[in-house]
């Protein structure tokens, strides 16, 4: 089929035809004549959101390093597109070469959020794939799916061949040779390669486990059958220094949502959030050192030509070189008039030699996320922060020359109360009371802007086992917070509670909750992170529909002792430290960073030196 010929007349009827058309700069175009492996690398959303993310560029970089591999890229037709595709039996295609997916070997989508599933299944139906696993032909593309929501694939169990479990890097590559070796010697069949794909480590073949439930719903075995190992246990980069990095990022020709050039500087956390699956499920840290960064930072402006450049991570001011860090990437940056993005900055590390060298590169607000508004809740979500760090925070922000500053909190935590949401507010009015008691401050006028984020239990935090707030008691406290804002100077946004709640669903699912997920796609559900898209309603009667309740998976508390989706998944983090972690967070006790005293998390065991020591 010549997708050309059927896509050029169709651009001009579209929002940003730019998404749909490939040939940017540093795109990666090959011959096809002596391939022996093409995927397609597919994120389950738009070109400006699927192209700012960072795994996609790092895969892209190390498939294609291969002379004989080749990696294209695919994206979420936004609605506009996808009729016209429909109308025009224009089949969903790669970026790079634009063939037909059916023509790729293997599908690889990126799990970032759940509300995202439907459009995977949407995916795969617009490429003339079936979504449902079992439904394939033998020719059909392997289907694999990567990235932090894999930490519990159940919920897509019936239309994935395989999960990455972890880190992609090395992992990619080692079920690409698998694939490439069988076709040489003749020995491949899809129920075979995912049987020999299954020894490899850390992926996951979710057809080779059976599934049995207690009468009450809750899950009484988990069987492995054909050899498939009973525990998968995430892969990770041993040595970030070392690690394959892009020298080049793809310039779209339109503008994204992260418009830069990006350097990641670490991975993993040592702060033990206990609502934060991604401070547990990247443990344990990895730092790169400073130099490497510079020369990689470097490299992707000039062969780019971003003037803007971010560093990238869960905590960045917790890099262990941080300043040595800061000195050698502003005298570069300075010199060619480069931004340098600092985010992710920390309250109880903010000091004024920081702050000194964030106001050359930071000229907007700044942005901070105290999580609570009181001592109690910080301790019970283990956020290791008290209020005079935060005041001390804001005092040395706004002597040095700032007047803006942004606040994340998150509401409905275990245990908290209506007063504790209202204590959000008052924290906020005290920071503008700050403002103006300061003699040595800006002449505009101060602005607190405060966003709160409906709190999603999630799979591998201490809060696994909690039951989310429901949607009256949700709207109850925004309304308790809104009560409690006494200014102009403070501005409040939060979550949608619709798309919280259904996140909430999702995120500890189990595998019958596939049947949802199909029935709400064939109803029409796509992009239900965007609210001109999400219909709760439908969702819910899929729900129904399926045999299930939403209050079983996002508002039921589940006991210590019951078995997990995701019990067969090991991430690092063992489940008897998430266990003691709850149970310190019901009695408000803290638990110290990971470079103050080691917490005995277990992720020091996917390491490979000898020392087990996961902090430098």
């Amino acid at each position: 089929m010549n997708v050309k010929e059927k896509l050029e007349p169709l651009l001009l009827k579209v929002q940003k035809p730019a998404r749909y058309i490939g040939g940017e700069l540093h795109s990666v175009v090959k011959d096809k004549e002596g391939l022996e492996f093409r995927l397609a690398l597919c994120f389950p959303d738009t070109y400006e959101i699927g192209m700012s993310h960072l795994g996609h560029k790092i895969l892209y970089d190390i498939v294609n390093s291969d002379p004989h591999c080749w990696a294209e890229r695919v994206y979420a037709p936004w609605i506009d597109f996808e009729a016209l595709m429909r109308e025009n039996d224009l089949p969903l295609y790669g970026l790079e070469s634009l063939d037909p997916l059916t023509e790729f070997d293997a599908l690889g989508f990126s799990l970032q959020y759940e509300l995202s599933y439907t459009n995977i299944l949407n995916m795969l139906d617009l490429a003339g794939i079936d979504p449902r696993a079992d439904h394939r032909k033998e020719e059909d593309p392997i289907i694999m799916c990567g990235g932090p929501c894999a930490s519990n694939p159940e919920p897509l169990a019936d239309f994935v061949d395989l999960f990455q479990i972890g880190e992609g890097e090395e992992m990619m590559m080692d079920t690409i040779n698998l694939y490439r070796q069988m076709k040489k010697d003749g020995s491949y069949t899809k129920k075979e390669y995912l049987r020999r794909a299954a020894q490899i480590p850390g992926i996951y073949v979710p057809s080779l486990y059976d599934v049995t439930y207690n009468v009450d719903g809750t899950i009484k075995a988990f069987t492995p059958k054909d050899g498939a190992p009973a525990k998968i246990t995430k892969r990770i980069v041993q040595d970030m220094t070392a690690a394959q990095y892009p020298k080049t990022f793809i310039v779209p020709y339109m503008e994204t949502v992260h418009d830069r050039a990006v350097l990641e500087v670490m991975r993993g956390c040592i702060r033990g959030c206990r609502f934060c699956q991604a401070g547990f499920i990247y443990r344990p840290l990895r730092a790169k050192d400073p130099d490497v960064l510079c020369a990689q930072g470097k490299m992707l402006c000039d062969s780019t030509g971003y003037d803007e450049l971010s560093l990238s991570s869960l905590s960045t001011s917790d890099h262990p070189q941080v300043e040595e860090l800061l000195n050698k990437m502003i005298d570069y940056t300075d010199e060619r008039k480069i931004g340098l993005s600092l985010p992710s900055l920390r309250v109880d590390n903010f000091s004024e030699e920081l702050m000194e060298k964030v106001s050359r590169i930071h000229k907007s607000g700044l942005t901070f996320a105290p999580e609570a508004g009181n001592q109690r809740m910080r301790d019970v979500i283990n956020k290791n922060v008290d209020e005079d760090e935060i005041m001390n925070t804001c005092r040395i922000a706004f002597e040095g020359g700032y007047t803006s500053v942004k606040l994340y909190f998150m509401s409905s935590l275990p245990t908290e109360t209506d007063e504790d949401v209202r204590d959000i507010g008052r924290l906020a009015q005290r920071i503008v009371d700050l403002y103006f008691s300061l003699e040595k401050r800006p002449k505009r006028m101060v602005s607190v802007s405060i966003s709160v984020a409906v709190f999603v239990p999630k799979c591998d935090t201490p809060f696994q086992w909690v039951g989310q707030d429901d949607f009256a008691t949700i709207k109850r406290k925004q309304a308790a917070l809104l009560d409690s804002i006494r200014s102009r100077k403070i501005s409040v946004a939060w979550h949608d509670v619709h798309t919280s709640v259904l996140e909430g669903v999702i995120a500890r699912g189990d595998r019958r909750l596939g049947k949802a997920i199909y029935l709400a796609w064939k109803d029409g559900c796509r992009f239900d992170s965007w609210s001109e898209c999400f219909n709760y309603d439908k969702w819910m009667h899929a729900i129904k529909e399926a045999g299930l309740t939403p209050e079983f998976y996002a508002s039921r508390t589940r006991d210590l002792d019951e078995i997990l989706p995701w019990d067969h998944i090991d991430v690092g983090v063992t489940k008897s430290f998430l266990k003691r972690e709850w149970e310190k967070a019901q009695r408000a006790e803290v638990t110290k960073n990971c470079r103050q005293q080691c917490a005995g998390c277990g992720a020091s065991r996917l390491l490979d030196r000898k020392d087990g020591v996961c902090v430098e």
